[in-house]
C-alpha cells in the first residue's frame, strides 16, 4: 500500500502518528488503477489461502477416511493412497508411497532391505514393532502350511505302505457305467493325464505324463473349477471349504485315485451317519474325562422346528467347552415341571451323578418347578438360573425406567422408519457406506444397546443424510413419520440421551458378553463383575443417589435367588482375583454364610469334614498362608485377562488345602449361562431347513450331534493354535458376535427385518421391505467401541 501511495505522490512521515501529505506526481486514474490491482491482489491471496486451508483440511479428512480398520500394526504407519488400489500405501512418517500393500510398508518401517528403501524417520520401537509383526505373519503362514501337511498325513486309505489297490469294474458300474478290465492303482497314479471327470467311463491305458509345474497348475485350476461348480449348484456355504474335514476328504480322494465312487443317499443318511456318530462319541472321550476330573454343568432348553414339533435339547458344559448330548421330541407332552425333571434326570444318569455340579436353565416357572423336584431327589446338585437371561432382564428393567424408555422409543421409531422404506434404507446405506444401524448378529439379548451404540457411531452420517438435498427431494420428508424422524436426528437432546443410555447400559453389557460368550468359565467372575458394574453405573451418574437408586433396586431384585446363591457367592470368595484385591470380602456376612451353606449342601451330614474345610483350610487361604503367601501366587492373580484361570491357580498353589482345592477347581470351572443350548438351535435350523423338513427326529438328532460336536472340537483346536482360551468372537462382537466372529459372533438366530417391531412396521403409500437382510459388520469390537463412543460424546 505504501508503495502505491508513494508512486501516486503521497508522502508519509515515519513518526508514531502518521502524517500524510500529497504532492501530485501522476493523474488520478493511476491511483485508481493501482489501488484496484492492490485490492485484487489481497482478495486473491485470501481466497487462495482459504482454498489451500480447505483443501488441506479436506485432504486430512480424506486421509483419515483412507486409513484401514485393521488390527495389523502396520496400519499405524500407513494410509491408503487410492481406495480403488488398495495395494498402494503411503508411509505417514516420511510420506513415501509404494506398492505391495501393508506387508511392503512394514518392511519399509523395519528397514529390511531388498524390496523397498528404509524409512529414515522410523524409531527403534517402530522398527521392532514392524519386525515382530512380519515375523508373526511368517510364523502364522508356516503354521498353516504345517497344519495342512499334518492333516494330509492323517489320511491313509491303505492298510500298508506297499499295498496296491485293485478296483473291480463291476462294483463301479452302477455309479460310473461300464469300465474296462481290472486295473491297479499305485504310487504312479500321481502322474495323471488331463483332468476330465466326464471321461471316467473310458479309463483305458494311459501314457504317463511327467507333471511339470505348468501342467500341475493347469490341473489344479481344473480341479478347483469342478469343486466350485458343484458348490454353486448345491448352494454350499463358502466357509465350508475352510474346514479341516474338507481338506482331509480331498486327500482321501486323491489317495484313492481316479474313479472314486460317491456315497448314495441311503448310505449318507444311514450307514455312514451311524459310523460318524460312533466316531464322534469316541472323539468326545477327553471331554468325558474332564467331566470326571472337574465336574460339569447340564444345560437344557426347548425349541420348535419348522414343522412345529417341540424338541428339548440337552448339552453338557465343562472347561473344554459345550457338548451336545441328545434331543427329544416332546410334541405330545406338555412341558411341565415333571416332564423336564424326568428328562434332566435321565441325562444325569448318563453323565454320572458324581460328575454333575449344576443344572442351568432359564427362569421359566416350569424350570423352577423342576428345580424343586431335583432338590428333593438329588440335594447335592445345584439348579441355577441362566446368567445371560437374568442380565437381559436387568437391562430390560432399566430400559423401562421413564428416563431411558423415552430415548429407546425414539431410537426404535427412527430405526423402524429408516428400515421400513426402500428409499430411506438406500439413503442410509449410501451415507454410512453400507454400514447398517441394526446389529442383531452379535447377540439376541442386547440388540437395543447395540442399536444405540450403532446410532451413536453414525451420528454425523445420519445428520448429513437428513439435512441433504436428497432427503429434501424425497416425498417421505413431508410425511408425519418423516418429519418426526428429522426432528429426532437434529435434536441435540436425543443424542445426549443416547450417550447417557450407553453409559448406564455399558457396564452390564460387558458382564452380559462375558457370560454369554463363555470365553472362560464364568462362575467365579459373574458376581464380582456385577458388583463392579454397579459401581461403574453409580460413577457414570455422578453419584447422584436419586438417579442411580432405581437402577440398583432393579439389579438387586433380578439377582435375588438367581445370581447370589451359595454357589455363586462361594465361587466369588474362592476367586483370588477378588479376595486378594479386596480382603474385606471375607467380612461380608452374606459371603461367609454362603460358603457354610455350600459346604453343608455338598457334604450333607458330614460335620467333621464341613468343619475342617470351614475352620481349618479356609482361613489358610483367606490369610495368605502356606503357598498362598508366595509372591508368585499373589502376582499370579492380580490381573484378570484371558490367560488367568482361577481353577488352574488353585491347582498350582492349593496343595496345603486339598479339600478346599477340590471344591474350588470344580466350581471355578463352571459356566453360568445356558447359551450353548441356544447356539444349538442355530445348528438345528441349519440342518432342518424348509427343503429338509421331513427329516425324522432320530436322524435330525444324529446330524446335529455330529455337526455341533465337530464344529465345537474344531473351534477349540483353533483357539489353542491362536493361544486363545475361547471365544468365537469378533465376536462377536467381535461378536460381536458373541454375543458374537464367526459363530462366534455368527448369527445365533436368523433375524428378520420385521422383528424390529411388528406393530410399527406400517408404511405410508409404499411397499414395505419384506426380505431377509444380511447385516454387515462394522468391524469394531463391542467393548472397544463402548469406550470410544462414550469418549466422543463426553
Amino acid at each position: 500500500m505504501f508503495v502505491i501511495l508513494s508512486r501516486c505522490g503521497f508522502q508519509i512521515s515515519s513518526s508514531r502518528t502518521p502524517i500524510m501529505s500529497y504532492t501530485p506526481t501522476v493523474n488520478c486514474k493511476c491511483v485508481i488503477d493501482s489501488l484496484t490491482h492492490f485490492v485484487l491482489d489481497i482478495f486473491l491471496t485470501e481466497v487462495m489461502t482459504s482454498t489451500t486451508t480447505t483443501l488441506s483440511t479436506g485432504s486430512t479428512a480424506a486421509q483419515e477416511n483412507l486409513k484401514r480398520k485393521s488390527n495389523d500394526p502396520g496400519w499405524e504407519y500407513a494410509l491408503c493412497v487410492n481406495p480403488k488400489k488398495l495395494e498402494r500405501v503411503k508411509c505417514i512418517l516420511c510420506n513415501k508411497e509404494m506398492g505391495g500393500g501393508i506387508n511392503r510398508l512394514k518392511q519399509h518401517i523395519a528397514q529390511i532391505k531388498g524390496n523397498v528403501s528404509s524409512c529414515p524417520k522410523a524409531t527403534k520401537n517402530d522398527q521392532i514393532k514392524c519386525r515382530d509383526a512380519l515375523l508373526d505373519n511368517r510364523n502364522k503362514k508356516k503354521g498353516k502350511v504345517d497344519e495342512n501337511e499334518s492333516l494330509r498325513a492323517q489320511v491313509n486309505i491303505r492298510s500298508s505302505e506297499n499295498e496296491t489297490i485293485t478296483i473291480d469294474d463291476d462294483l463301479m458300474e452302477d455309479s460310473f457305467g461300464s469300465m474296462k478290465a481290472k486295473r491297479s492303482f499305485g504310487p504312479m497314479d500321481r502322474f495323471p493325464n488331463t483332468i476330465n471327470p466326464q471321461d471316467v467311463s473310458k479309463m483305458g491305458k494311459r501314457k504317463q505324463e511327467n507333471m511339470s509345474n505348468a501342467i500341475r497348475k493347469e490341473h489344479m485350476v481344473r480341479v478347483k473349477e469342478y469343486i466350485c461348480r458343484w458348490a454353486y449348484e448345491c448352494a454350499i456355504p463358502f466357509h465350508a471349504f475352510e474346514k479341516d474335514s474338507f481338506k482331509i476328504m480331498l486327500e482321501a480322494v486323491g489317495q484313492f485315485g481316479r474313479g472314486a465312487p460317491p456315497p448314495t443317499r441311503y448310505e449318507m443318511g444311514e450307514t455312514y451317519l451311524k459310523k460318524e456318530v460312533e466316531r464322534t462319541i469316541n472323539l468326545l472321550t477327553p471331554y468325558k474325562d474332564e467331566w470326571k476330573s472337574n465336574g460339569c454343568s447340564i444345560m437344557t432348553d426347548a425349541w420348535s422346528d419348522r414343522k412345529r414339533r417341540s424338541i428339548m435339547n440337552l448339552c453338557v458344559n465343562s472347561k473344554m467347552g459345550t457338548v451336545f448330548l441328545s434331543s427329544k421330541e416332546s410334541s405330545d407332552e406338555a412341558h411341565t415341571s415333571e416332564h423336564i425333571h424326568e428328562y434332566v434326570e435321565s441325562c444325569i444318569k448318563e453323565v454320572g451323578p458324581e460328575n454333575v455340579v449344576q443344572i442351568v436353565t432359564d427362569n421359566a416357572s416350569n424350570n423352577m418347578g423342576a428345580a424343586k423336584l431335583l432338590k428333593e431327589k438329588r440335594p447335592t446338585i445345584f439348579w441355577t438360573s441362566c446368567a445371560t437371561h437374568t442380565l437381559n432382564l436387568m437391562l430390560e428393567g432399566i430400559g423401562g425406567l421413564p428416563r431411558y424408555k423415552k430415548i429407546l422409543n425414539h431410537a426404535k421409531t427412527l430405526t423402524v422408519f429408516i428400515y421400513a422404506h426402500h428409499k430411506t434404507l438406500a439413503m442410509m446405506r449410501h451415507f454410512t457406506k453400507k454400514r447398517d444401524i441394526v446389529r442383531p448378529g452379535v447377540t439376541r439379548f442386547a440388540s437395543a444397546f447395540l442399536t444405540l451404540q450403532s446410532l451413536a457411531d453414525k451420528k454425523a452420517q445420519l445428520k448429513q443424510m437428513f439435512t441433504s438435498d436428497e432427503w429434501e427431494s424425497c416425498r417421505l420428508s413431508n410425511t408425519v413419520k418423516g418429519k418426526a424422524a428429522y426432528d429426532t436426528v437434529v435434536n441435540a437432546t436425543f443424542w445426549t440421551g443416547i450417550a447417557l443410555c450407553l453409559k448406564v447400559f455399558a457396564p452390564l453389557v460387558k458382564v452380559l458378553r462375558m457370560v454369554d460368550a463363555d470365553r472362560k468359565p464364568s462362575m467365579g467372575f459373574v458376581y464380582g463383575e456385577i458388583q463392579n458394574a454397579k459401581q461403574e453405573i453409580i460413577n457414570a451418574l455422578g453419584k447422584n443417589k436419586k438417579a442411580y437408586e432405581p437402577i440398583m433396586d432393579i439389579i438387586s431384585k433380578k439377582m435375588k435367588g438367581r445370581l447370589d446363591t451359595p454357589l455363586h457367592l462361594t465361587a466369588y470368595l474362592l476367586n483370588p482375583y477378588y479376595l486378594y484385591k479386596n480382603p474385606e470380602i471375607q467380612n461380608d456376612i452374606d459371603v461367609t454364610d454362603a460358603i457354610v451353606d455350600f459346604v453343608d449342601t455338598i457334604y450333607p451330614g458330614d460335620h467333621s469334614l464341613q468343619n475342617h474345610i470351614v475352620m481349618v483350610e479356609l482361613p489358610v487361604y483367606m490369610g495368605k498362608q502356606e503357598k498362598f503367601s508366595r509372591e508368585i501366587a499373589i502376582k499370579g492373580c492380580e490381573v484378570n485377562n484371558d490367560k488367568f484361570d482361577p481353577a488352574n491357580w488353585w491347582v498350582a498353589y492349593g496343595a496345603s488345602t486339598p479339600q478346599l482345592r477340590k471344591i474350588a477347581t470344580r466350581i471355578l470351572s463352571l459356566t453360568t449361562s445356558s447359551s450353548g443350548c441356544e447356539r444349538n438351535w442355530s445348528t438345528f435350523e441349519g440342518v432342518h431347513t424348509k427343503k429338509r423338513n421331513r427329516l425324522e427326529t432320530s436322524k435330525l438328532n444324529n446330524l446335529v450331534f455330529v455337526q455341533f460336536n465337530a464344529n465345537l472340537m474344531e473351534n477349540n483346536k483353533k483357539r489353542k493354535t491362536k493361544d486363545m482360551e475361547v471365544l468365537l468372537a469378533k465376536d462377536a462382537i467381535e461378536p460381536d458376535e458373541a454375543m458374537g466372529d464367526e459363530e462366534f459372533l455368527q448369527n445365533r438366530r436368523s433375524s428378520r427385518l420385521r422383528e424390529l417391531d411388528e406393530e410399527e412396521f406400517v408404511s405410508e403409500d409404499e411397499e414395505e421391505l419384506n426380505e431377509d437382510v444380511e447385516y454387515e459388520s462394522d468391524g469394531v469390537n463391542i467393548n472397544e467401541q463402548i469406550g470410544a463412543t462414550l469418549e466422543e460424546e463426553d
